[in-house]
C-alpha cells in the first residue's frame, strides 16, 4: 500500500527525543520555547504558542478573540471539522461560505455577497477562519479588505500550509490576519506526533493564548489580582485548559523544522511531476496561483465524472484495491450529521458539494519515489477505464 501521507523520521529526530527523555524535563521545560522560537522565526511572526493539537490552537485562538455566545464564526465547508467546531466550543454559531471552484478555498466573491446580506440582517461574523486547503493560501488580501469593511477578525487555518508563501511572504507572518494556526500531525509537512501552534504579532493575543493553554494559571505577579502569598504562589485568572505540548513533541519539532524548506520543495517537485503525468487523463489537476508558493500538503484531483464510465466511488475503490492509499479531503462539514441537525442541508453550498462528488487525494509525501508515483498514475489510469 502506498499511503496518501507518511512522516519522515530520521536518526537525528530519534536522538533529539531521547535527549529529552534523559533530561530533567518531560514537560514545561526549555525545548517547547525553543520550538516556538524556531517556528516564529521561520514564518516571521512575533509570537508562537505551542499546544497539543491544531484543534486546541483553533480553540484558544477563538477565545483570545473573545468569540462567545451569540457570536458567529464563518469558515469554508471544505475543511476538517475542527475549523468549524472551534466556534461551537466557544458557544458561538457557525456558518459557511462556498468555495472558489478554481482554488477550492473559501471564495472571496461569495464572502462579499454573504457579508452584504448579513449586515442587512444584523448577523455579521465576529471571526472568519480562512483555511489554506492542500497548502495553497486563500486570497488573503481580499479577505482582509473585507474584514476592515465589515469588522470581523481573521484566523488563518494553515494546518496544511507551513513553509508556503503568500505574495512572497511566509504564511503565518500576520500581514492579513490576527492569528495563524499550524498542525504537526504525522501526515502534515513537519510533525511532532500530535501538536499544533498559534502564531501572532499581537502581544495581548499571545499572552491570552499562553494563559489559556495551561489552565488559565499564572505565576507572574503582574498578572495577579492581588499580592502573592509567597514564592510558591500561583493564581487561576481565566478558565483555561490543559493544552500544553510536551518536551518530547517539541524536540521532534525542533529537529523536523530544520528540514521544512526541503520537504516543501520536494512536495512541489512531486506535485509538478504529477501535473505532467496526469495531463492526458480525464482528471482536473490542482491549479496553483503563480504569485504564491503552496506547502503542497495534499494533491487533489477532480474526476471529469461526465467523461468517464466508472463512478467517483468506483474509481476510489479501484485505487484502494490496487494498493493506492487514496483519501478524500473533505466531506463538506455542513453535510455532517451534527451540522445537519442545525439546519444545514444538501444544496446549501453547491460548489463545495460538486467538489466532494469529484475529488480524490492522491499519495504525496517527501519520501515518495518516482517509481511509487508512476504506480499511482498507472493505477489511476486503469481505474478511470473501469
Amino acid at each position: 500500500m502506498i499511503p496518501y501521507g507518511r512522516q519522515d523520521i530520521r536518526q537525528e529526530d530519534v536522538d533529539a527525543v531521547v535527549e529529552v527523555l534523559r533530561s530533567d524535563f518531560l514537560t514545561q521545560g526549555p525545548v517547547v520555547p525553543r520550538f516556538e522560537q524556531a517556528v516564529a522565526g521561520h514564518v516571521r511572526a512575533r509570537h508562537a504558542v505551542a499546544v497539543n493539537s491544531a484543534t486546541s490552537a483553533l480553540h484558544i485562538a477563538c477565545l483570545a478573540l473573545d468569540l462567545g455566545e451569540g457570536d458567529w464564526l464563518w469558515t469554508t465547508p471544505i475543511t476538517f471539522v475542527a475549523s468549524a467546531n472551534c466556534g461551537l466550543y466557544c458557544g458561538a454559531k457557525v456558518d459557511f461560505v462556498d468555495i472558489d471552484p478554481k482554488t477550492y478555498n473559501l471564495c472571496p466573491e461569495a464572502l462579499a455577497v454573504k457579508l452584504k446580506k448579513a449586515k442587512e440582517e444584523g448577523r455579521l461574523p465576529k471571526v472568519l477562519v480562512a483555511v489554506h486547503l492542500c497548502g495553497q493560501p486563500c486570497e488573503m488580501a481580499a479577505i482582509h479588505e473585507l474584514s476592515q469593511r465589515y469588522g470581523f477578525r481573521i484566523i488563518e487555518d494553515a494546518s496544511h500550509a507551513i513553509g508556503g508563501q503568500y505574495r512572497g511572504k511566509p504564511i503565518g507572518n500576520g500581514s492579513y490576519s490576527d492569528i495563524t494556526v499550524f498542525s504537526f500531525h504525522p501526515v502534515k509537512i513537519v510533525t511532532t506526533g500530535e501538536g499544533g501552534m498559534a502564531v501572532t504579532n499581537d502581544d495581548e493575543l499571545a499572552e491570552r493564548m499562553s494563559l489559556l493553554r495551561s489552565h488559565g494559571i499564572t505565576r507572574d505577579p503582574e498578572c495577579m489580582t492581588h499580592e502573592p502569598d509567597g514564592p510558591w504562589y500561583y493564581q487561576q485568572v481565566d478558565l483555561g485548559f490543559n493544552y500544553r505540548m510536551t518536551e518530547m513533541q517539541a524536540a521532534l519539532g525542533v529537529s523536523q523544522i530544520e528540514r521544512l524548506d526541503a520537504y516543501v520543495a520536494r512536495r512541489n517537485e512531486l506535485a509538478e511531476r504529477y501535473d505532467r503525468l496526469l495531463a492526458d487523463l480525464q482528471v482536473i489537476t490542482p491549479w496553483q496561483h503563480p504569485d504564491n508558493y503552496s506547502g503542497r500538503h495534499l494533491y487533489v484531483v477532480r474526476l471529469q465524472v461526465d467523461a468517464i464510465a466508472p463512478s467517483h466511488r468506483a474509481v476510489f475503490q479501484s485505487l484502494r484495491e490496487q494498493g493506492i492509499g487514496v483519501n478524500l479531503h473533505y466531506i463538506p462539514v455542513h453535510l455532517q450529521p451534527w451540522y445537519r441537525q442545525m439546519g444545514f442541508r444538501s444544496g446549501d453550498f453547491p460548489e463545495a458539494e460538486r467538489y466532494y462528488a469529484e475529488a480524490i487525494s492522491l499519495p504525496l509525501f517527501p519520501l515518495m519515489t518516482e517509481g511509487q508515483q508512476d504506480a499511482v498514475v498507472s493505477a489511476l489510469e486503469e481505474a478511470l477505464v473501469g
